[in-house]
């Protein structure tokens, strides 16, 4: 591959957590833990931080990012998709910097808890596979197949009742999005092929490397397991 280049979405409106991109998590902006996983998986020509914020552009700047351009308001809003937005960064630095990566990775700012090596994992994958996309995924904690609804008259059921009296041994895994990062051909991203597809490859995370953070509840929580995660790695 020629060219690789990670893009990191990064808008200035997050409800949720008002500024969490740039918010101190564990001592340093959330986003600057993302920058230093890419820069030191040494898989990227480039590290472009995608924005239409000035405040979170100089953070990224200020940790090793390039910020070429401001992401248009049609692009930053709440309904903003992932695909749309990856593709206007190759968009743009094909037709103002005439550069035409062949691989670009999506990397979340907000996933501290991203590892360059599982970054280098992911690049692996991409380029060793008949794929269009290599993503981290996890497991999940619990059988899926015995999952529980609550229904209207606020009484249990199954989802999967025929799983009541199956082991959970003789179940088969199931995994999620780990929601840090995803590997695609420029290609792909360009066409919005979608990126959970049968030309999608999984790179593998232990659950306790993954975590969503949404509410208050998560970033606390979060950073507990964080530093716990630091500890295990000194």
């Amino acid at each position: 591959m020629t060219q690789c280049i990670a893009v990191l979405p990064a808008r200035g409106g997050s409800k949720r957590i008002p500024r969490k991109n740039i918010r101190e998590f564990a001592g340093k902006p959330m986003i600057a833990w993302s920058i230093e996983a890419a820069l030191k998986s040494g898989c990227f020509d480039r590290v472009i931080v995608s924005t239409d914020d000035d405040e979170i552009a100089e953070v990224a700047v200020a940790w090793g990012a390039e910020t070429p351009f401001r992401r248009p308001a049609f692009l930053s809003d709440d309904h903003s998709g992932t695909i749309p937005v990856i593709a206007h960064a190759i968009d743009w630095l094909g037709e103002e910097e005439r550069v035409r990566p062949e691989a670009v990775c999506c990397l979340y700012a907000t996933a501290p808890f991203v590892k360059a090596r599982d970054l280098h994992r992911g690049f692996m994958a991409l380029k060793s596979e008949d794929a269009d996309y290599a993503f981290s995924v996890t497991s999940y904690a619990f059988p899926v197949q015995r999952a529980l609804r609550i229904d209207k008259d606020g009484y249990v059921a199954m989802f999967q009742p025929e799983h009541f009296l199956t082991r959970s041994q003789d179940l088969e895994e199931a995994y999620h999005d780990a929601g840090q990062f995803y590997w695609g051909r420029a290609a792909a991203w360009c066409a919005g092929t979608p990126i959970f597809s049968e030309r999608a490859r999984p790179v593998f995370l232990p659950r306790h490397h993954v975590q969503d953070i949404d509410t208050q509840e998560d970033w606390e929580r979060a950073e507990w397991l964080f530093r716990a995660m630091l500890a295990e790695d000194a």
